[in-house]
C-alpha cells in the first residue's frame, strides 16, 4: 500500500538531454505569470510588447541573482564543487537573492522606459506570487525545500492525496511538505492582491503589500525546514527571531539547523516586512504616494 515510487525529477530523456520538471515548471511559472501582467497591463494602456521586453531583463537578472545568492551561502560546498554552480536544474535557487536580481534589473528597465517603477512593480506583484506559488512544486518533484520529520500518520491528517505523501518520503522517512506550506500562502497572496487592486491603493501599495505578505508567510514556514541557509550571528538577534516564531510551537516543532544559529530568509523576511510598513508610512507623510493603482487606467481610458 505505501510501495509507491517516487516521482522522477527527469520530465523527458532524448539521449543525452535530460528535461526535468523543476524547469518545466518554473517556467510554466514565468509564462502565466507574463500573460497575466499582460492583461492588467492593457488596462493601464501599456503594450504587451512592454512586459515581454521585461522578461527578456528580469528574468536572467532573477536567475543569476537567486543563484548567486544561494551559492553565496553554501560557498564550503561549491568551492569544491565549481561545476555545479551553473546545476540550476539539481535546485539551489534562493528566492531573496532572485528579488534582489529582479528589482535591481528592473529599476534599470523602467529608467530606460521612462516609465514609473511602482506602477509597473504594483502590476506584476501579483503575477510574481502567483509564480512562487507554482514554482514552489518545482521543490517537491526534486523532493527538496521540505521540513524536519513527520509520520505517515501525520500527512494523511492533513488529508493529502498518497502520491503526495509518497514524494515526501524520502529515505524511508517522512517529511513536513513546507512547499506546499508556501504555495497555498501565495495563492491566498495572490487573491488578496487581486482584491486589494480593486480597493485602488495609493501607487506602491500593492508591491509592499506583496512582500509583506510573501514575507511574513516564508518566516513561518521557514522555522520548520531543514535546509535553511544560515549563519552564526548574536544570541539576542538569534532569541528574538525564535521568540517571534514561537506562537508555531503550538501546532509543530521548528526544524533543525545543521549548523549557525540564525535563518537568513527569516531575517530578510523580517526585514522585508518592517521595509514595507516604514516605506508606506514614509512615503504618505512625504505626499509622494498621491497617484492611485487606477489613476493610470483612467487616463489610458480618457
Amino acid at each position: 500500500m505505501h510501495l509507491a515510487q517516487a516521482i522522477d525529477p527527469v520530465a523527458i530523456s532524448l539521449g543525452p538531454i535530460q528535461v526535468h520538471w523543476y524547469g518545466i515548471i518554473m517556467g510554466s511559472a514565468a509564462l502565466l505569470g507574463l500573460w497575466i501582467a499582460m492583461r492588467e497591463g492593457r488596462r493601464h494602456g501599456l503594450e504587451d510588447d512592454l512586459f515581454l521586453d521585461m522578461m527578456i531583463w528580469i528574468i536572467p537578472a532573477a536567475i543569476v541573482g537567486a543563484r548567486l545568492y544561494y551559492v553565496l551561502f553554501e560557498w564550503n560546498y561549491y568551492v569544491q564543487n565549481p561545476a555545479d554552480i551553473i546545476a540550476v536544474w539539481k535546485g539551489g535557487l534562493a528566492i531573496h537573492g532572485g528579488l534582489i536580481g529582479a528589482i535591481i534589473s528592473g529599476a534599470f528597465f523602467v529608467r530606460k522606459k521612462g516609465i514609473q517603477f511602482f506602477q509597473l512593480a504594483d502590476i506584476v506583484a501579483p503575477s510574481i506570487i502567483l509564480g512562487q506559488a507554482i514554482g514552489r512544486w518545482g521543490n517537491f518533484m526534486n523532493q527538496e525545500a521540505h521540513g524536519g520529520e513527520v509520520s505517515r500518520t501525520f500527512l494523511e491528517n492533513l488529508h493529502l492525496p498518497n502520491w503526495l505523501i509518497q514524494q515526501m518520503n524520502i529515505h524511508e522517512t517522512y517529511y513536513h511538505p513546507t512547499f506546499l506550506y508556501e504555495s497555498l500562502w501565495n495563492i491566498m497572496g495572490f487573491v488578496l492582491l487581486l482584491g486589494l487592486r480593486r480597493l485602488n491603493p495609493r501607487r506602491g501599495e500593492i508591491f509592499f503589500g506583496y512582500l509583506m505578505w510573501y514575507s511574513l508567510g516564508r518566516f513561518f514556514v521557514e522555522g520548520l525546514r531543514t535546509d535553511s541557509l544560515t549563519f552564526d550571528g548574536p544570541d539576542w538577534l538569534a532569541s528574538l527571531l525564535n521568540g517571534l516564531w514561537s506562537p508555531m510551537k503550538v501546532l509543530f516543532e521548528p526544524g533543525m539547523m545543521a549548523n549557525g544559529n540564525i535563518r537568513i530568509a527569516q531575517l530578510m523576511s523580517i526585514g522585508l516586512v518592517v521595509l514595507g510598513f516604514v516605506f508606506i508610512i514614509v512615503r504618505r507623510v512625504r505626499g509622494v504616494a498621491r497617484e492611485r493603482y487606477l489613476m493610470s487606467e483612467e487616463k489610458a481610458m480618457g
